[in-house]
């Protein structure tokens, strides 16, 4: 039986009539550019997901960009984040000319170590990005004391965690992206909720950081031709709301039974020397990835090709380690967690579409190696 790493094709035929009917409201209405589409998708993704204030934008990479640009990061400026992430996750940093500054991650979780982070403040430092990295929420607690104890700005990337919440010490839970001042998330087609192109999404706790966010969205611009402060085109098109709004609904079934496979991965999965990802009580993951980590990861990958599961590498260069930050100097050894991770970690099919026989083969090709 082959169980491919992943199969978007699934979940587009079953939605195949909703989406094109959609799309053809919108072809014949001519809504491309923002409009009642993306209008309808940012207000129903906040009622669904609990953003009381949600901005549809033209990629994940765009409200990185868009939030530190609010944040005020410039030139001199320092910003902390993870080098276990896609590298968009440090490239709204450079696009608005401060510095990324890595720390390293925590072993179970592969979210920022906020000990760490801590301790990479220096007196440029101006904020820190906090990914929630494969569906797992952060140590936000941890991290948002730092943060208020020298007074930075936290975005949180959200965009392998739609759906996800974060429990504070007091018990109550926040959904992630409303505990820093910014949230981003991305839409691309292989996310949880994903497009059939590109989008992505900006939320924030603050409303005057939220409504910033609207003028630079749109060149700067709250009336037409009128440009208040210095913007950007970050508009999501109408197309790409559409879509989203068809698919939408689905996310909270597409949700429990990615944990459903991740809970029997959890249970089932008993291979010596397998360091399955950790479940801590204050989040509740999402999993877009079921991330596994082996000594033999390229042995290991290689059996269950041969058993015919898809398995995918995530991230085997950290950030510091590639070619575009070679002039930040950080070389091998630097971030030791990170770069262990990046060698020794190997992704597990985990879509909706998979069926209880294909999670059945995924279990025992592991379990043989």
């Amino acid at each position: 039986m082959k169980v491919p790493f992943l199969d978007l094709s699934l979940q587009h035929r079953a939605l195949r009539e909703p989406a094109l009917a959609a799309l053809t409201a919108t072809y014949d209405a001519t809504r491309f550019c923002l409009g009642k589409d993306v209008e309808d998708f940012e207000r129903n993704f906040g009622a669904t997901l609990g953003y009381p204030r949600v901005l549809g934008m033209n990629s994940g990479t765009a409200p990185l960009h868009v939030a530190c640009m609010i944040a005020g990061f410039g030139p001199g400026d320092e910003v902390i984040t993870s080098p276990f992430t896609f590298i968009s996750s440090a490239w709204g940093i450079n696009y608005v000319g401060a510095k990324p500054v890595f720390a390293d991650i925590d072993e179970g979780t592969f979210n920022l170590d906020p000990a760490k982070v801590a301790a990479a403040i220096t007196p440029r430092t101006k904020g820190i990005i906090v990914v929630h990295l494969f569906g797992q929420p952060a140590r936000m607690d941890e991290i948002m004391a730092i943060a208020r104890q020298h007074n930075l700005f936290v975005i949180e990337d959200c965009a392998q965690a739609v759906g996800a919440s974060h429990l504070s010490a007091s018990g109550s839970a926040t959904p992630v992206g409303l505990i820093g001042d910014a949230g981003t998330f991305s839409f691309y087609p292989t996310k949880n909720l994903g497009g059939c192109g590109e989008g992505g999404a900006f939320v924030s706790r603050r409303e005057e950081i939220q409504t910033r966010a609207r003028h630079v969205r749109v060149h700067g611009s709250d009336r037409r031709y009128y440009h208040d402060i210095v913007g950007g085109n970050f508009r999501m098109d109408g197309f790409q709301g559409a879509l989203l709004n068809v698919k939408l609904p689905h996310l909270a079934g597409w949700t429990a039974r990615r944990r459903a496979i991740a809970g029997r991965y959890l249970s089932e999965i008993k291979l010596g020397d397998v360091r399955l990802p950790e479940q801590p009580a204050y989040g509740k993951s999402v999993f877009h990835q079921f991330t596994i980590r082996h000594p033999r990861r390229d042995a290991l990958r290689e059996h269950l090709t041969k058993q015919e599961v898809g398995t995918d590498l995530i991230y085997p260069v950290p950030l510091h380690l590639q070619k575009c930050y070679a002039n930040l100097g950080r070389g091998p050894g630097s971030y030791p967690v990170a770069e262990r991770a990046a060698a020794n970690c190997v992704s597990l099919p985990i879509f909706p579409e998979l069926t209880d026989a294909q999670v059945d083969q995924v279990i025992r090709a592991v379990n043989s190696f």
